[in-house]
């Protein structure tokens, strides 16, 4: 990734609150429940008309605005999703038509959670080789995927996208170092069972519920409390950098209670975590670039600072990315 750099961010989240005491209705639980399970406290979701290439869009906009670049500069567009308009074809292509940017290369990247940190390093090797600008989205809606009555998921995930601006250029904060992880063996642990070449959706699936979004909640925790900590460590030793030497940390948006078990575990004594779970919920790809962004535009950054950015979600994966400011 040397040479690569983050010229601008943007985000978008829809207009729609929803509050606790709306999405816990059906599910049977309550503001209070929800809160001191999961710290969040609202979430958005997109409208009726709304699609994931919408709120891609919008963030990809955001994102050129603060780099001043126009779509005609773009050489290439990654979407990282897992909730895209349609099964084919890719996001990206509906963004760059909605961009106007004819001529670039645009895909998509399913890494669920992690997506995002998955997309930043496939098209900084593009970038490095093509020379232009890329745009890595991150962007989900996760209530089309979410049964009413499942207080395991429903409760945690709201709608959004960010994006940032890559160029190969000598200024804006650095992408100093990116690692990407799989653990295929625990890939059932998140998943949607049906609307695949596996099992296609028919009218028994719906019956059944099968093109909903399904979580072992317990073991997922488990995934990211024992593993998360090693890996980040490993990362860090990769980097050449002390886990001292990093000062913001911007996680995945899971779960803001567990997001405070696992930052006391990572032993980085300087950092500072920044949250958006809160008021946005779990934004799936979207949660790392839209908490980066949120940093960004309140002034969080000082030069020289590191940032390390940690997706971490289905497949399993795991993601890092070592930002320099």
């Amino acid at each position: 990734m040397k040479d690569v750099r983050i010229l601008g961010t943007g985000a978008c989240v829809p207009d729609r609150i929803v509050s606790n005491d709306e999405v816990g209705a059906p599910a049977g639980v309550d503001d209070a429940w929800i809160t001191r399970k999961t710290s969040i406290r609202e979430r958005r979701w997109a409208a009726p008309e709304q699609a994931t290439s919408d709120l891609a869009t919008a963030a990809a906009r955001a994102a050129m605005q603060a780099a001043g670049i126009t779509a005609e500069q773009l050489s290439v567009i990654a979407v990282a999703t897992s909730t895209p308009d349609r099964p084919q074809p890719p996001t990206a292509a509906y963004v760059q038509r909605n961009l106007g940017a004819s001529g670039t290369a645009a895909f998509d990247v399913n890494a669920v959670c992690s997506g995002t940190v998955f997309a930043l390093s496939a098209v900084g090797s593009i970038i490095l080789r093509r020379g232009g600008y890329a745009l890595v989205i991150g962007a989900d809606v996760y209530s089309r995927i979410l049964d009413p009555a499942d207080r395991k998921t429903v409760i945690l995930f709201g709608d959004g996208a960010g994006a940032m601006v890559l160029g190969p250029t000598g200024r804006g904060p650095l992408v100093r170092h990116v690692a990407l992880h799989s653990f295929g063996a625990l890939s059932d642990l998140i998943q949607v069972p049906a609307g695949g070449s596996r099992l296609p959706l028919d009218h028994d699936g719906l019956d059944a519920g099968l093109q909903y979004f399904a979580m072992d909640g317990r073991e997922v925790r488990r995934f990211v409390v024992e593993e998360l900590p090693q890996l980040v460590k490993g990362f860090l030793h990769e980097a050449g950098v002390e886990s001292q030497d990093i000062s913001h940390f911007v996680p995945h948006q899971a779960n803001g209670v567990m997001l405070d078990e696992v930052f006391a575990d990572l032993s980085l004594p300087r950092a500072t975590m920044h949250r958006t779970v809160t008021h946005y919920g779990n934004t799936g790809a979207a949660s790392i670039p839209i908490t980066l962004d949120a940093a960004v535009r309140r002034g969080a950054f000082r030069p020289g600072d590191l940032i390390l950015l940690a997706g971490f979600g289905g497949g399993m994966a795991a993601s890092f990315a070592l930002i320099e400011w």
